[in-house]
């Protein structure tokens, strides 16, 4: 019986001290969770107080620079309304050389080509309908003014000259089409540009009047227009001035190889008639 009594009291012993065992790593592993949850609350409140102490940095808008904001700065300057009539004049100004020199990059062809295929058509295959047919199928006046001596070559050569010239002069007439109104835009930009310069003086005058001072600052707001507003219409004008002076050229360029055509158009027309 003492050997049972003290085997329930050893049993009892070891029970106890693994329950204060497993107290004691109870214990331990909470106070090192605390511990942890108030470090992280620390480093919370800190980086808290560091978010309150940094300085809020404000999202700037994006600021213009360069030439467009000094470009468009002057223009406000210079009365935007009365500015707006110069722009337009230039926007309209570059719409009509926008068109010609698309026309006229259109009118142009491989012409050394085309008059060989019309040759070989015409006087070696004898084959007038097939001579048409390049003629009409090919863009540009000059195939045109080929196209109008071919269907009157059985009249004889002196009716294909004629027809040839008079539909020539109707060609020269469509590649200038249009350039009245450049030439036009060329010098209202200008002009505008010197009626601001007036308009801008005799503000300016308004302005001494009211003030009853011809001090600098009251004169120098009126005269700032006048010089913007000039300055703007001759720029206008030199840029449509370069355009015009480029369609020009294209435009004899095209003349000057629409009257050798015509020449080579004649020969063929002749060593066809004397062939028949």
């Amino acid at each position: 019986m003492k050997k049972v009594f003290a085997i329930i009291a050893l049993m009892g012993v070891f029970t106890f001290g693994m329950t204060q065992s497993v107290s004691a790593q109870e214990e331990a592993a909470d106070a090192a969770a605390t511990e942890q949850v108030d470090s992280v609350a620390a480093d919370s409140l800190a980086a808290d107080s560091v978010a309150e102490e940094a300085p809020v940095v404000e999202e700037s808008e994006p600021v213009e620079t360069g030439m467009y904001k000094d470009i468009k700065t002057k223009f406000i300057e210079g009365d935007a309304g009365f500015m707006a009539i110069v722009a337009i004049a230039l926007i309209l100004g570059l719409a009509f050389c926008i068109e010609r020199i698309i026309y006229l990059a259109l009118s142009k062809i491989n012409t050394v080509k085309f008059i060989e295929d019309i040759e070989e058509a015409l006087i070696k295959k004898n084959d007038l309908e097939a001579a048409k047919a390049i003629a009409r199928d090919t863009r540009g006046p000059i195939a045109s003014i080929y196209y109008q001596g071919l269907i009157r070559l059985n009249d004889g050569v002196d009716a294909v000259e004629k027809s040839v010239v008079a539909y020539g002069a109707v060609q020269a007439s469509k590649l200038e089409s249009g350039c009245s109104w450049i030439t036009l835009f060329i010098a209202m930009a200008p002009s505008l540009g010197f009626l601001g310069t007036v308009i801008g003086m005799v503000q300016a005058f308004d302005d001494i009047q009211a003030a009853g001072d011809i001090s600098p600052t009251v004169v120098a707001g009126g005269m700032k227009v006048a010089l913007l507003t000039t300055i703007f219409g001759i720029v206008v004008a030199l840029i449509l001035q370069v355009f015009y002076n480029y369609i020009l050229a294209e435009i004899e360029g095209l003349t000057a190889k629409m009257e050798d055509s015509t020449i080579s158009l004649l020969d063929i027309v002749a060593k066809y008639s004397n062939k028949k």
